[in-house]
């Protein structure tokens, strides 16, 4: 059950009460399209959805969206796959913030090094990295997880995310060639790690 401090909306689909961190919001638009307002920001009334692409596809076949608004709507063919787009899109946004604020770092060996800092709060490998790359990296971050905790020195574990691919990182972060980066401490990494779960909250389910 949600806190009582909690914002709550219902979801369309199951009509049951969520947390809005565990819903999205969909709006019309004045050309009477409904769309995703990732940010939760835009006027209009909208209408909430369980963060979750099978949600928003089931939802829309079974047109519970115009039912909870009470009106007809326009809907694209696969808005679960334009709502995948839009919540990229917001990521590859606060990727490029962070590398601006110099709180992400590229390549294997600056993202070995910022690991074995213990200055990572994420690691991103592309979806089009090699099997054996993508496993050193894996084999770099739980090293140093259990070194420090062999010290006694428990911390959170570092989330890893593999959904991007290496171009959409490059063209983000205004690089070439793209496959390994580490979110590192600081507010504008911490935005794009919030990004960067809410993109993997709705993958998975």
């Amino acid at each position: 059950m949600p806190k009582r401090a909690e914002t709550v909306r219902q979801c369309c689909l199951t009509r049951t009460e969520k947390p809005v961190e565990d819903l999205i919001r969909f709006v019309v638009s004045p050309d009477g399209d409904l769309v995703p307002d990732i940010d939760a920001k835009a006027e209009g009334r909208g209408v909430w959805v369980s963060l979750s692409a099978a949600a928003v596809a089931e939802a829309q076949r079974k047109k519970a969206f115009a039912k909870s608004l009470k009106t007809a709507v326009n809907m694209p063919e696969d808005l679960a796959g334009l709502t995948k787009t839009r919540l990229e899109q917001r990521l590859l946004g606060a990727l490029g913030l962070a590398r601006k604020a110099g709180q992400i770092a590229t390549g294997a060996t600056r993202v070995r090094a910022a690991i074995d800092k213990g200055e990572v709060i994420a690691l991103l490998t592309a979806t089009d990295a090699a099997a054996d790359g993508r496993a050193k990296m894996r084999g770099a971050l739980k090293a140093h997880e259990l070194g420090a905790e062999e010290l006694g020195l428990p911390g959170p574990q570092v989330p890893h995310f593999e959904f991007l691919s290496s171009d959409q990182m490059g063209l983000a972060l205004g690089l070439e060639n793209v496959i390994h980066a580490a979110l590192t401490k600081g507010a504008a990494a911490q935005a794009a790690l919030a990004r960067a779960e809410r993109l993997a909250r709705y993958l998975a389910t």
